[in-house]
C-alpha cells in the first residue's frame, strides 16, 4: 500500500467498493458497513477514501457529491438527471480526444472524464 500501514477497516471499504458498480458516495459506503462494524466513523470512510484515491487505488469522480469508483481505468461514465445515479459506459476510453486537445490549446493535456447525462433505463421504465 505505497508505505501505509495496513487497516481492517481500509480494506472493508475497499472491498465495498469493489463489490458495486454504483459508484458510491462516502455517506454510502458508510451506511453498507456500519451495521457490521459499529465503531466505524463517516469521518474514517472519508479519510480512508482520500487516502486511496491519493494513492490511485480508486478514482474520486467530482459530481455534486464526490463519489468513488475502484474502476481506476479510464472510462465513461453517465449520470442519470432524474435519480441521480451514475453508471459505466461501456465504451472505449479516446485517447485521440487528448491528442486532439494537446494540438488545439498550450494545456499539457494528460487525460479527460467524459460524462454523459439524460435518463437512466430504471427511471425510463418507472415513467
Amino acid at each position: 500500500m505505497k508505505g501505509k500501514r495496513y487497516s481492517r477497516q481500509r480494506e472493508l471499504i475497499y472491498e465495498a467498493l469493489m463489490g458495486t458498480t454504483e459508484h458510491p458516495t462516502a455517506e454510502m459506503i458508510y451506511q453498507w458497513l456500519k451495521p457490521e462494524n459499529p465503531n466505524l466513523s463517516l469521518g474514517t470512510v472519508y479519510r480512508n477514501l482520500n487516502l486511496m484515491a491519493d494513492e490511485g487505488r480508486i478514482t474520486r469522480m467530482a459530481f455534486p457529491v464526490e463519489r468513488y469508483d475502484a474502476n481506476t481505468k479510464s472510462h465513461p461514465h453517465f449520470q442519470c438527471d432524474r435519480c441521480g445515479g451514475v453508471y459505466d459506459m461501456d465504451l472505449p476510453y479516446r485517447a485521440d480526444l487528448d491528442e486532439e486537445a494537446l494540438a488545439h490549446s498550450e494545456h499539457q493535456v494528460t487525460r479527460h472524464e467524459l460524462l454523459f447525462h439524460g435518463i437512466c433505463a430504471q427511471c425510463k421504465t418507472l415513467h
